[in-house]
């Protein structure tokens, strides 16, 4: 039997970066105790409140046909806490979705065409190549560079511009690095749209995690708002990812079209999830702040373990939940070294490459165990970091 061309377009290479976690479930499940460090899943369960209104709303009866484009008192939520940060956000500017990824996936479905470009900074997660290749449109790359941080340069954006760009992709706080882009870069990208009518689609679901520095919403940028498209969730700042509740923000014409989407292919998130995100954003459950600084806390503990290890250096994140650690002077890619590390030391972690090509020799590590553990584990790293290298130079003096 026969399938489509877009079963091999939404394969992608990323498809295969989830072959080592799965590794490490499979073994964790055969009860061994595996450490794991590979997905950007939360440690802490959703706050109580938050679990309560969807309780309360499921017992109200809140198990009908939502609205597709999403409750009215849940998009004035929303609304109201970009207009406090300087976005002329209205409800009829959002629609809620199943998550960030669905949210980016409808973008991409409505705003490209096969043969249209789409400049993304790689690393860049897993996801956005098949998404994008899904439209028949084309991922063009640009490598951020290890050595300077993977910090963004509006410059290499610039000199990537064809006639056939149609957007650019951002991503701040940044996964899988934890870097935020500075507002000088910001205002060069938002210059470039204006200058080639690009539209600018910009993933900040890690907003409500920064630990150094301050989050720009790109849609708060001068002139952008009808050519800017914001995606966000609440899967990482309250511990939602199996709620599976994200949106979009956007020109009105273009929401008008994801709702049309979602008619054909979701018809709305159910109410009573929309109840309790509701409730996540108006009532300010505890524990929000309480987390985050559990993120601080943990990578300060990563840093600290690996510190003094001359066989890996850390990419320190100002944001989010995952660190990037360069692993290149052990000699081994960084897929080789992963395996090793779950291999020898129950400690399963991402190969950089499952990013993109400019983080070859780098591995992520997510921050989404508690602190001893992960302590640990990064102690681990260090010495599996170092026996390899130890290894490469023994061999180097053997030739």
């Amino acid at each position: 039997m026969q399938y489509s061309r877009l079963t091999e377009r939404i394969a992608g290479e990323g498809a295969a970066a989830w072959d080592i976690h799965n590794r490490a479930l499979a073994r964790q499940a055969a009860g061994d105790d595996i450490t794991v460090l590979s997905v950007g899943d939360p440690d802490f369960t959703t706050p109580e409140p938050i679990i309560e209104s969807a309780v309360e709303s499921l017992r109200g009866g809140a198990t009908h046909y939502p609205d597709v484009q999403g409750k009215q008192s849940l998009r004035e939520a929303i609304a109201h806490r970009y207009r406090a940060n300087g976005v002329d956000a209205t409800p009829d500017n959002l629609i809620i979705m199943a998550g960030a990824q669905c949210g980016l996936y409808a973008t991409a479905q409505c705003l490209l065409d096969p043969g249209d470009e789409v400049i993304v900074p790689e690393p860049c997660y897993v996801t956005y190549e098949a998404v994008l290749q899904s439209t028949g449109a084309h991922m063009v790359r640009i490598p951020l560079s290890g050595d300077r941080g993977f910090r963004l340069d509006a410059a290499d954006i610039e000199a990537a511009i064809t006639p056939r760009t149609r957007a650019i992709m951002l991503n701040s706080p940044h996964n899988p690095t934890g870097q935020l882009i500075e507002s000088e870069q910001w205002e060069a990208v938002a210059a470039l749209c204006r200058r080639h009518d690009l539209w600018l689609v910009s993933d900040e679901v890690y907003a409500e995690l920064i630990f150094d520095g301050e989050h720009t919403c790109a849609a708060s940028l001068p002139d952008m708002a009808e050519r800017t498209v914001v995606i966000n969730s609440l899967s990482k700042s309250h511990a939602m990812t199996g709620w599976r509740l994200g949106w979009v923000l956007g020109p009105e014409a273009l929401i008008g079209h994801l709702s049309h989407l979602a008619l054909c292919m979701l018809y709305g998130c159910p109410d009573f999830i929309q109840d309790a995100a509701c409730s996540a954003l108006t009532q300010q459950p505890p524990g929000l702040e309480t987390m985050r600084e559990a993120y601080r806390a943990r990578r300060d503990a990563v840093c600290a373990a690996l510190e003094d290890c001359a066989a890996v250096d850390v990419v320190k994140p100002a944001a989010g939940m995952f660190m990037m650690v360069d692993v290149r002077a052990t000699g081994l890619s960084s897929q080789a070294f992963a395996d090793r590390l779950l291999d020898e030391q129950n400690v399963s972690v991402l190969s950089g490459e499952a990013f993109g090509p400019s983080a070859a020799g780098f591995v992520r590590l997510s921050l989404t165990v508690d602190e001893a553990r992960l302590r640990s584990a990064s102690e681990r790293l260090a010495q599996t970091a170092t026996a390899a290298r130890d290894e490469a130079a023994s061999l180097s003096t053997v030739q």
